[in-house]
């Protein structure tokens, strides 16, 4: 979970204590807290980044990535229960289908959903995809069944449901090396690209990072 100091997360161990609640504070310079980031940068991103290359060799079966926002329209609106509560959502939460799909959005509404129109996303050009994914392991798990050469490849439609909640399971994370995730928080902090703008880059990509086609 990302949350800055102010941000009360305390709903997580009253209301679902069958959840183990590790919250990233989006601030390097907190004291009081040794959940912290190395920078305040790229919205949530950074803190699920650093949570993983953190815990990487200590992650439990199925990970669970959310707002620190309980429930509300206003703040909560892209939470996918009738109320917009992540209590709900996360009551309801199917964990066997998070292990037999290795990676799963928590917004599954289709309104707006992922429309054709969203597929040409602006936020993930060629040249941000290059960026991104240069050095690492591959860029999509399935590219050599495809016969296309890393290098080479950039797909030509990227979309996904927003917003930065999802469910993957710790088999999907670790087939991806420590030093991805090192490669991607780099890049983060790196990027000439602002807090909002290079947050948004990984909110698009979280389910092609855990393997998933680059179209959901």
């Amino acid at each position: 979970m990302a949350k800055v100091e102010s941000e009360d997360t305390q709903w997580v161990p009253d209301l679902l204590p069958e959840y183990y609640l590790l919250a990233e504070l989006r601030s390097a310079t907190t004291s009081n807290d040794t959940l912290t980031t190395p920078q305040n940068k790229g919205h949530e991103s950074m803190a699920y980044l650093t949570y993983i290359i953190d815990h990487y060799n200590s992650l439990p079966s199925t990970l669970v990535f959310v707002h620190p926002h309980r429930r509300g329209f206003s703040e909560a609106w892209h939470t996918d229960t009738p109320l917009h509560d992540n209590v709900d959502a996360l009551r309801t939460l199917r964990i066997p289908f998070v292990q037999q799909n290795g990676y799963t959005n928590l917004r599954c509404n289709w309104n707006p959903g992922c429309e054709i129109p969203h597929r040409k996303n602006k936020h993930i050009t060629p040249e941000i995809w290059r960026e991104v994914f240069a050095g690492t392991s591959r860029s999509v798990f399935s590219l050599e069944e495809k016969g296309v050469r890393e290098d080479d490849y950039v797909p030509g439609e990227v979309g996904a449901a927003c917003c930065a909640q999802f469910a993957v399971s710790k088999e999907r994370v670790l087939q991806r090396p420590l030093s991805d995730y090192e490669a991607f928080r780099k890049w983060v902090i790196d990027t000439k690209l602002n807090d909002a703008r290079s947050g948004r880059v990984l909110e698009f990509l979280w389910h092609v990072i855990f393997g998933m086609d680059a179209v959901q």
